[in-house]
């Protein structure tokens, strides 16, 4: 398989998981206060979006990759 249907099939794959699932989300731990050895943390949850914009740009890169690949 060339490798330009493999990066233009991830790109599709990737376009199409973007516009399901709309934001990632992760966890992480800060800490809140700190006095010598004795740690305050908290745990939060962050959620960063994810553009419909950039899922559909994805897709058409991939279908241009796989075009462009398959010419040659």
């Amino acid at each position: 398989m060339k490798t330009s249907v493999i990066v233009g099939a991830l790109l599709i794959v990737l376009g199409v998981a973007g516009l399901i699932y709309k934001n990632y989300s992760y966890e992480s731990e800060e800490t809140i206060a700190q006095i010598g050895d004795l740690k305050a943390t908290a745990e939060t949850e962050k959620n960063v979006p994810i553009p419909a914009a950039l899922g559909i740009a994805a897709i058409i890169a991939g279908v241009l990759v796989i075009a462009v690949g398959s010419r040659k």
